[in-house]
C-alpha cells in the first residue's frame, strides 16, 4: 500500500503553523525598531503591512483550498506559469531564506539561554541541541510538531500581550522613567516607507498552507488559522509596542539589536529579562520547528513532480513524515550555523536580501490566483478570495513597493540587491538546468489541472467527494451548466 500524509491537523494547529514562524527574535527587533523610529505612528505601518499580508493570506487560501498539495507555492505556480517559475518561487521564497533565517534564530536562543541561565555553556551547544531536539520531534510525526507548535506559539503570544498590557496599565510593574513626550508620527508620510520593515512583522503567515494535505476541512481551518492569525499578531504587536515607547527612550529603541529585552527589564526588573528571556526561546524554537516541518512538505511535493531527486518523496513507513526533507533542512542550517554565518557582522543583510525573494513568492501568489481564475472559471474552489481582482492586484502592488523599499538604510541598499541578484541567478540556473537535462521537460507550459490531481494523488478522493465514478473527471473549463449532467471527460485525455 503506498504510504500517504495523514489529515491529522485541526484549526488550532493550523493557527500555530501560521502564527510560529511570524513571531520570531527577529520580528521583536524590527518592532522595537519601527516603534523608536516612528513613535505611536509605527502603527501607520503596521496597519499598511497587515492588508498587504490580509491579501497575500486571502490568495494563497484559495490556491491552497483549490489544491491541497504539500507543495505549496510551487503546486499553484506550475498549474498557472509551468514548471521554472514554479520552482524558481519555491526556492527562492522559502528554501534559501530559511538557510539564512533559521540561523540567526538558532544563534538567538543559544545566547538567551548561555547569558541568562547557563552563562558556563557556549550558546553554540544549546543551538545545537535545539536544532536536534526539533529535528527527532518532526520525524516522528506531524501530531508531536502540532503539539509543540500550540505550546510555543500560546506560550510567547500570552507572554507578549500580557506583558504590554501591564506596561501599559503600570499594573505590577516599576515607575516608567521620565521620558520626554514624543509626536504620534514624526515621520509623516515618510512613516509609509517603513511598510517594508512593517511586513516582517507578518511575513511567513502563508506558511500553513503546505499542511493542507494534512489538515482536516483545509477550507475552512486554513483560512481561519491565516485570518486569526494576521489578528492575533497586529494586537499582541501593537500593545508591547506601545508598552515599549512608555519605559524605553525612542533613540534606545531603534539603535538596540535587543529593545524587546529593554523594554522588559526596564519594567519589571531581572524577572521581567528572564520572562521575556523565556519568549525569546520560544519564540526561536516555534521558528525553527515551522521550518523544519513545513518545507520538506514543499520539498516532497517537488519530489512528486519529478523536480527534485526521488528520495524527498520519502514518506516514513511508521511516523508518516517526508523524514528525508526533515533530515536534509536540518543538515543545511546547522552546516549554516556551526559555519559561523550567523555569526556575521553584517547577517541583517542576508537576511533582508533573501527576504526579498521572499516577497517575490506573494507576487507569484497573487498572479497565480489572476490566472487561474481566468483559465478555470468553473473550476470548485472550496475557499474564494473575496473582492476578486481587488486583493489581487493591491497586493502586487504593495508587495512590489516593500522591494524597492527593502533597505532600512540607504547604504544598505546595494548589497541587498546584489545579494538577491546572485540568489535570483543561482536558483535560476539549477532549475534550467534541471528541466533541461535531468527532467528534460517543459520549462513555461503549464500543468493541466486535471493531471496536476492525478500526479499528486488527489484524484480520487476529489472525485469521490462529488459522487463521480473514480475513471472519470468533470472538465473543469466546462461552462455555467457544469454539473451532473455534463459529459465527463476520461482522466487519460489530453493534458489541458
Amino acid at each position: 500500500m503506498k504510504t500517504e500524509l495523514r489529515k491529522t491537523l485541526g484549526f488550532f494547529s493550523c493557527f500555530s503553523v501560521a502564527v510560529g514562524l511570524v513571531v520570531a527574535s527577529s520580528t521583536l527587533v524590527s518592532l522595537g525598531q519601527g516603534m523608536g523610529l516612528a513613535g505611536g505612528g509605527f502603527v501607520i505601518a503596521m496597519g499598511t503591512a497587515w492588508i498587504l499580508q490580509l491579501f497575500s493570506a486571502q490568495s494563497y487560501a484559495e490556491l491552497s483550498c483549490m489544491m491541497p498539495h504539500a507543495g505549496g507555492i510551487r503546486s499553484y505556480t506550475k498549474v498557472a506559469m509551468g514548471s521554472l517559475p514554479a520552482m524558481t518561487a519555491v526556492i527562492l521564497a522559502y528554501i534559501i531564506p530559511n538557510l539564512f533565517a533559521a540561523p540567526a534564530e538558532l544563534a538567538v536562543a543559544g545566547q538567551v539561554i548561555s547569558e541568562t541561565f547557563v552563562p558556563g555553556i557556549p550558546p553554540v551547544f544549546w543551538g545545537g541541541l535545539l536544532l536536534a531536539v526539533l529535528t527527532v520531534t518532526n520525524v516522528i510525526g506531524v501530531d508531536i510538531f502540532a503539539k509543540l507548535q500550540i505550546t510555543f506559539t500560546l506560550s510567547m503570544m500570552i507572554s507578549m500581550a500580557l506583558l504590554g498590557i501591564m506596561g501599559l496599565t503600570g499594573l505590577g510593574t516599576l515607575p516608567p522613567p521620565n521620558i520626554p513626550d514624543m509626536p504620534f508620527n514624526p515621520m509623516g508620510m515618510g512613516v509609509f516607507g517603513l511598510t517594508a520593515l512593517a511586513i516582517w512583522l507578518y511575513i511567513g503567515i502563508e506558511f500553513v498552507t503546505p499542511m493542507a494535505q494534512e489538515t482536516k476541512e483545509p477550507e475552512k481551518n486554513i483560512p481561519r488559522a491565516m485570518l486569526y492569525g494576521l489578528l492575533a499578531i497586529f494586537f499582541v504587536n501593537l500593545v508591547y509596542g506601545y508598552a515599549s515607547l512608555k519605559y524605553v527612550p525612542a533613540n534606545q529603541l531603534a539603535d538596540s539589536n535587543h529593545p524587546h529585552v529593554d523594554m522588559a527589564l526596564a519594567m519589571l526588573g531581572r524577572p521581567g529579562m528572564i520572562w521575556i528571556a523565556i519568549v525569546s526561546i520560544f519564540a526561536s524554537a516555534s521558528t525553527i520547528n515551522t521550518v523544519i516541518g513545513v518545507v520538506p512538505r514543499m520539498l516532497y511535493g517537488m519530489a512528486v513532480s519529478r523536480e527534485l531527486p526521488t528520495a524527498f518523496r520519502s514518506i516514513h513507513p511508521r511516523f508518516h513524515t517526508p523524514w528525508i526533507g526533515i533530515l536534509f533542512m536540518a543538515f543545511s542550517i546547522s552546516t549554516f550555523f556551526f559555519g559561523g554565518i550567523c555569526e556575521a557582522p553584517n547577517l541583517i543583510v542576508y537576511i533582508l536580501a533573501a527576504c526579498c525573494s521572499w516577497l517575490f513568492a506573494y507576487i507569484i501568489a497573487h498572479i497565480d490566483v489572476i490566472i487561474l481564475r481566468r483559465r478555470y472559471p468553473y473550476y470548485k474552489r472550496p475557499y474564494k478570495s473575496p473582492l476578486y481582482p481587488i486583493p489581487q492586484v493591491l497586493g502586487t502592488l504593495g508587495m512590489g513597493y516593500a522591494i524597492i523599499n527593502i533597505a532600512p538604510v540607504p547604504e544598505m541598499e546595494g548589497t541587498i540587491f546584489r545579494l538577491a541578484g546572485i540568489m535570483v541567478a543561482g536558483t535560476l540556473l539549477y532549475v534550467i538546468f534541471w528541466l533541461r537535462f535531468v527532467v528534460k521537460g517543459s520549462m513555461f507550459r503549464p500543468m493541466g489541472i486535471r493531471a496536476a490531481q492525478e500526479e499528486w494523488g488527489l484524484v480520487e478522493k476529489e472525485l469521490y467527494t462529488n459522487g463521480i465514478p473514480a475513471t472519470f473527471v468533470i472538465n473543469p473549463g466546462c461552462g455555467p451548466n457544469c454539473g451532473a449532467a455534463h459529459t465527463p471527460t476520461p482522466l487519460n485525455a489530453p493534458i489541458e
